[in-house]
């Protein structure tokens, strides 16, 4: 079983990358965020709705909901505020690579989860990947001052947070359900944004070309991770999400025409590096 979830994973992290690509490359993050995540909303709420009504939960299972609502409202907050602030390339390694070390150690002394040594090895290669990527940047503009770091920061925190949260709702969730409650909270955090005049309709008539793709990879995206996270370790299939940094590279490369160069395509390789240790250590 683990060799599925390390394919969902991969694909996870593909998936992660093209909409948060779409999504950088957007006129108005917060309203085209909303829109993507609407349509899977809508569909999956009688789902939750059913779910909800044939089980009874504890206070516990109920807090566990609620907070995986409450860092999903606050990831997609984050998520805009930093997409306007820092580049794809500065920005995407720091959200994605934090969890890549506060996870796994989250998981084995929360979770009561293990991890081999050889999975720590290849976490530390992974690490050293993402500080190469991240690297310093030149010049004075927005993306060059610390703003962008501290946002992306708090993107990983909460990428972090709800995926340990998560680990926990699986135990009483379907992975749909689940997914529901996490759209729920995505959409409430960007909603100020929408309700502005005007601005639903021009995003949904300046990238239709896009929007009905995003809205499929988005929640896709995680509900792949969340049926891996079902049959493995989160310490295990977490940090092999974050294969979507290469993805993210790559794509900023041949997409985007961003300057990365050879320093990109070395971090890269470790990465990848870290991955086949991760999921060598974790089999």
């Amino acid at each position: 079983m683990i060799a599925v979830s390390i394919v969902l994973v991969l694909c996870s992290g593909l998936a992660h990358a093209v909409w948060n690509m779409f999504a950088k490359q957007s006129t108005d993050k917060a309203v085209f965020l909303w829109a993507i995540y609407a349509p899977s909303t809508v569909v999956l709420l009688p789902v939750l709705i059913n779910e909800l009504a044939g089980s009874q939960f504890s206070l516990r299972e109920w807090m566990f909901m609620g907070a995986s609502l409450v860092m999903q409202s606050i990831y997609a907050f984050l998520l805009a505020q930093t997409y306007k602030a820092g580049d794809l390339s500065q920005v995407y390694p720091i959200m994605r690579g934090m969890p890549t070390l506060l996870t796994p150690a989250l998981g084995v002394l929360l979770l009561g989860e293990s991890l081999p040594r050889w999975g720590w090895i290849g976490i530390g290669c992974m690490l050293i990947g993402f500080v190469v990527m991240v690297g310093r940047r030149q010049g004075t503009g927005p993306s060059s001052s610390a703003r962008p770091v501290l946002l992306a920061l708090g993107v990983g925190l909460c990428i972090t947070t709800y995926t340990l949260v998560d680990k926990v709702n699986l135990g009483h969730l379907s992975p749909l359900a689940l997914l529901e409650v996490t759209n729920i909270g995505f959409l409430l955090g960007l909603t100020s944004s929408v309700l502005k005049p005007g601005r639903l309709k021009t995003v949904i008539l300046r990238h239709r070309n896009i929007l009905w793709l995003g809205a499929i990879l988005s929640p896709g995206s995680y509900l792949l991770f969340l049926f891996a996270a079902r049959t493995a370790d989160v310490s295990t299939v977490a940090p092999l999400r974050e294969v979507g940094i290469v993805f993210g590279t790559l794509l900023g490369l041949l997409v985007l025409k961003e300057s990365q160069g050879t320093r990109r395509l070395v971090a890269s390789a470790a990465v990848v590096t870290g991955i086949m240790m991760i999921a060598i250590g974790g089999h």
